[in-house]
C-alpha cells in the first residue's frame, strides 16, 4: 500500500474518531502529495518522492517547535510536537543515537574517511545512507563527532 492510499485510509478513520489535529496533518499531507501530482512532474509518486514529501513535513514541524520554544509559545509547541508525532508515523522507523554513530563508523571506513580533511567525502555518503531514518542535523553532528576523534 503506498502514502497515498494509507493517507485516504487514515484521513477517514481520523473524521470518524473526531481528532482534530490528526486530521488536519493528515489533511496536510494529503496536500502535499496532491501539490506533487499537479506539479507537472509527469510521474507516479515514488516511494523517494514520499520519502522527501514526509522529510520536509517533518522538518518543517521541527523547526517550528524550535522558533515557538524561543517566543514561549507551548501551546503550539504541544501542538507541532504532536503533529510531528503523526508524520513520524509514515516514515521509516528513526535510528537512535547509537546506531547511527555506528552505521557511520562502517561508512567512513568504507570511504576512507579518518579526519576533519574527510568530511566533505563522508558526509554526502552519510546524508544519502539515512535519508528519511536520521535527522540531517543528527547525521552531520554525529559525523562532526567521528572525524573529531570525541
Amino acid at each position: 500500500m503506498g502514502l497515498k492510499e494509507k493517507i485516504n485510509d487514515n484521513l477517514k478513520s481520523s473524521m470518524k474518531s473526531g481528532d482534530k489535529v490528526r486530521l488536519s496533518t493528515i489533511r496536510s499531507i494529503r496536500a502535499l502529495i496532491l501539490e506533487f501530482e499537479k506539479s507537472g512532474a509527469g510521474r507516479e509518486l515514488s516511494p523517494e518522492d514520499e520519502l522527501n514529501l514526509l522529510s520536509s513535513a517533518a522538518k518543517k514541524r521541527k523547526e517550528s517547535i524550535e522558533q515557538f520554544e524561543k517566543g514561549g509559545r507551548i501551546e503550539l509547541v504541544d501542538q507541532e510536537k504532536h503533529e510531528l508525532e503523526i508524520i513520524n508515523e509514515f516514515l521509516p522507523k528513526q535510528l537512535s543515537d547509537e546506531e547511527l554513530f555506528d552505521e557511520i563508523k562502517k561508512i567512513a571506513h568504507e570511504v576512507g574517511a579518518s579526519s576533519k580533511a574527510d568530511f566533505a567525502k563522508l558526509m554526502p555518503v552519510a546524508a544519502k545512507s539515512f535519508k528519511g531514518k536520521a535527522d540531517g542535523k543528527k547525521v552531520k553532528e554525529m559525523v562532526d563527532k567521528l572525524l573529531s576523534g570525541n
